[in-house]
């Protein structure tokens, strides 16, 4: 009996140092909430309450870009819920080894672990948590550029939010839609999803994490920049900047920067764009989001085209120039009292970089982009890789590299089904207005109202209903 009232007191006390580990973490104490909880795993004995403890430290190491630290704790926790012999807990335990790869750009290790929890056969508990299965498979499809599986399982979450009222669910489904349509470009979606988003926020989320408002910002902020509208976005991403550097969100500050950088880039301020994704890729690098490099090195290529161009148009507004190089600027000047000057030892001035050599820099983060999409299996980034090379090869006339990129190009194209299945014609390249189909397959929307069909052409499902997303 005494033994019994020891471990019943044991558990109380694990619950009261959970807890106030929660209200340090939730009052922006993080590193104490840490210590707290990490005090409780080593002296807890109850494995229930050492799961629960785990799950709040793979979510606080998630937030602040702790990826392989969250993997760490992740795989401790399936160990604890084998111990528990419970297969709710193993499925949440799967579910957090799932988000942890996820993180870490582990997208078939997601794909997989996601399937595990798919096949378990638990209570209601874990049937509810399906709906966060279906988002993290969803985000990794995404993430290989698997567009129509990525789209089918963000239905299937978006349905078991509705069916059992899971608003964050919804919210979060609603920002990942968001970030698939702003990569197949359809705009319209791409704003309206994460404006469901933030109107979730605002009517049902007065006890949520901040994270959810600022999330819905940026994906906002992402939309309003495709769409052109350069103030409207630089307003939504300082505010979900303001909200990543309150609670310390390391991810969430690296997307903002490099938000921040492609709104630049829009206006044609290269100048303060480099350093932003400078930024941006330090933070991308130090938590380990390969595709967020990718992304950073695809906006700074784009920013050393563009460079090359103002270069050239420099050069053509100066007929003066000839053979010296202008001590300050590296410019070919006539004037007296100049003498050459390598352009290597005139690098700190970027903006008076020659065309070859931002072409170079061009190419070279092309290079390294590519490494990385490659490693990932992110066919979408070396697409948009491709695209970049046959401009380049274009305006140099290498011929032979040319045809390489456009064969490689389509290859893509061809590999992610990016294309009509009605018109012919490629999605992707443009903004178009996009409709899913309930096979989840999508077309160009004017297609569907011209054409009109009882099945898919793809696959010859009955699309009698309009899809869900």
């Amino acid at each position: 009996m005494r033994l019994f009232n020891a471990w019943e007191m044991g558990q109380d006390q694990t619950k009261q140092q959970i807890e106030k580990g929660l209200h340090l973490y939730q009052s922006n104490q993080t590193e104490k909430a840490l210590r707290v909880w990490t005090r409780v795993l080593e002296k807890s004995a109850d494995p229930a309450g050492r799961f629960r403890v785990l799950g709040c430290l793979i979510t606080a190491h998630a937030e602040m870009g702790r990826y392989k630290d969250m993997l760490k704790f992740a795989v401790v926790q399936i160990d604890t819920a084998r111990e528990l012999e419970d297969p709710d807990y193993l499925t949440e335990s799967y579910l957090n080894l799932a988000r942890s790869n996820e993180k870490l750009c582990e997208f078939q290790k997601t794909i997989s672990y996601c399937k595990t929890c798919m096949n378990m056969q638990g209570t209601t508990v874990s049937l509810k948590l399906n709906g966060q299965v279906s988002l993290s498979m969803g985000n990794a499809f995404l993430g290989l550029s698997i567009f129509q599986k990525a789209l089918e399982c963000f239905e299937k979450a978006l349905r078991y939010a509705h069916n059992n009222d899971d608003k964050m669910l919804e919210c979060r489904v609603c920002c990942s839609l968001g970030n698939f349509y702003t990569q197949i470009k359809d705009y319209e979606k791409a704003l309206f999803f994460p404006c469901k988003a933030a109107e979730l926020v605002n009517d049902y989320g007065k006890g949520w994490s901040l994270k959810y408002r600022a999330m819905s910002q940026y994906h906002m902020a992402v939309a309003y920049r495709k769409l052109g509208r350069l103030a409207d976005a630089m307003d939504c991403c300082e505010e979900s900047m303001k909200i990543a550097l309150q609670h310390g969100d390391r991810p969430l500050q690296a997307l903002c920067l490099l938000c921040f950088a492609d709104i630049h880039r829009s206006r044609k301020d290269i100048q303060t764009a480099f350093p932003r994704y400078d930024s941006s890729m330090s933070i991308m690098t130090e938590i380990g989001n390969r595709l967020g490099l990718v992304q950073v090195l695809l906006g700074m290529t784009k920013c050393w085209m563009m460079q090359k161009e103002l270069d050239k148009a420099l050069e053509e507004s100066l007929p003066w120039w000839s053979g010296a190089l202008c001590p300050k600027y590296g410019l070919k000047c006539h004037s007296p009292g100049y003498s050459p000057r390598p352009v290597s030892q005139l690098a700190s001035h970027s903006f008076h970089f020659s065309c070859y050599s931002s072409q170079y820099q061009a190419l070279e983060s092309i290079e390294k982009a590519q490494e990385l999409a490659e490693g990932l299996g992110n066919k979408l980034g070396l697409l948009k890789l491709h695209c970049l090379c046959e401009r380049i090869y274009r305006t140099k006339g290498q011929q032979r590299e040319l045809r390489d990129h456009v064969v490689k190009f389509h290859e893509c194209v061809e590999e992610m089904e990016l294309y009509c299945g009605m018109c012919g014609e490629s999605i992707g390249e443009k903004n178009n207005q996009l409709q899913a189909l309930p096979c989840s397959h999508f077309f160009h929307f004017k297609c569907l109202q011209t054409n009109g069909t009882r099945g898919c052409p793809n696959c010859r499902r009955s699309s009698v209903k309009p899809g869900y997303v």
